[in-house]
């Protein structure tokens, strides 16, 4: 009389698809015949959780079986295991997931995405601030369209792979593992060619020339990266293109620096612009504005001009241009402004050199 098979595996009734899996795993581990040779008990015991697998991994008969038991499973053609060889042919996927190598891992060494590709790009200080649209030509491997990427010549096939039969996988048993490793002659694609396509010389590919229309927003700075999906390297054996990646780098501007979003500028005035106050023009992104000095400025200020700076790339609003002012000191003067330079010097009670009459003068 056979065992119920919720019992062979050591579960309840309502046990989850996974929790029978993994039941199954263990003692198919435990009773495994590489880890039992000679042992008619293991063997039984192996064939038995094999056949407890079948039946309740499977939605139809677990259902049957639930209802009716052993009896309702006759209906369904299923009489168990006859062997080792039946056992292995049904469930070589789950003793490989068990171990690490399964079928889904072959696939997806089959199919390969295209290489990402980079582009460094040299834009102006104002092409950076303003944004601006540009093509760029590139190299990049596209399809050999005279073999049409199979790497075999025009007229001929790539032909199964003599040493792995196809799989692209070569399975070796090493006592109770199987060890799986990619086939070294066809590399994992079950098939060679033997009459190479002589444009792409077997590679499938050729390189080519591309013109691409590329859109720089406004406000991007040196290490800005810009990508462009889909237009690497053209992926292998129906896989996905790669992605094109544009670093920027920006060139230096004649006076102006930036500061993140801000600019800066150095302005010039002179002494009596310090002293007395001014409005000048100064150059901003857009043209010129007026400035305004307050009376009494010192070297060195700084004066803020909001929302004329560089716009955000990520947002509304733009940065400020703050203003550096530098008081120049005159190098050559006439007669008349010495003059009147002493006599101010004079009312301030300062020294200067030549005629004067501070401290050192007076005495």
């Amino acid at each position: 009389m056979k065992r119920d098979y919720y019992e062979i595996l050591g579960i309840k009734k309502g046990a989850s698809e996974s929790d029978i899996k993994k039941a199954y795993r263990k003692l198919a581990m435990q009773y495994h015949p590489d880890r039992n040779p000679g042992s008619k008990e293991a063997e039984e015991k192996f064939k038995e959780a094999a056949e407890a697998y079948e039946v309740l991994r499977d939605p139809e008969k677990r259902n049957l079986y639930d209802a009716y038991g052993h009896e309702g499973l006759k209906g369904t053609g299923f009489t168990g295991f006859r062997g080792f060889e039946d056992i292995f042919t049904s469930f070589g996927d789950i003793f490989e997931d068990f171990f690490g190598f399964g079928a889904k891992r072959r696939e997806r060494t089959y199919a390969q995405s295209g290489a990402d590709l980079r582009y460094d790009m040299e834009i102006s200080f104002l092409d950076a601030v303003n944004g601006k649209e540009t093509e760029i030509e590139m190299d990049r491997y596209e399809t050999c369209l005279t073999c049409n990427g199979t790497r075999a010549a025009p007229g001929t096939e790539p032909v199964t792979c003599p040493l792995c039969g196809g799989s692209g996988q070569i399975t070796r048993s090493q006592g109770f593992f199987h060890i799986s490793t990619t086939c070294h002659q066809c590399h994992g694609e079950g098939r060679v060619i033997r009459d190479p396509c002589k444009e792409c010389r077997g590679t499938g590919s050729v390189k080519k020339k591309k013109r691409l229309s590329v859109k720089i927003p406004a406000g991007v700075d040196t290490g800005s990266t810009l990508r462009l999906k889909g237009e690497g390297e053209e992926g292998k054996r129906g896989g996905p293109s790669g992605d094109l990646y544009i670093v920027l780098h920006i060139g230096e501007h004649e006076f102006f620096k930036r500061d993140g979003f801000d600019i800066a500028y150095q302005v010039p005035i002179s002494f009596s612009q310090a002293a007395l106050g001014a409005e000048i023009d100064i150059p901003t992104l857009n043209g010129t504005t007026k400035l305004t000095i307050p009376k009494g400025t010192q070297t060195g200020k700084f004066l803020k001009l909001e929302g004329i700076g560089i716009p955000h790339i990520k947002g509304h609003g733009r940065g400020d241009e703050i203003v550096e002012v530098i008081v120049k000191t005159p190098t050559k003067l006439t007669k008349r402004q010495e003059e009147l330079l002493r006599e101010l010097a004079e009312a301030s009670g300062e020294e200067v050199k030549g005629k004067g009459k501070g401290f050192f003068g007076k005495f």
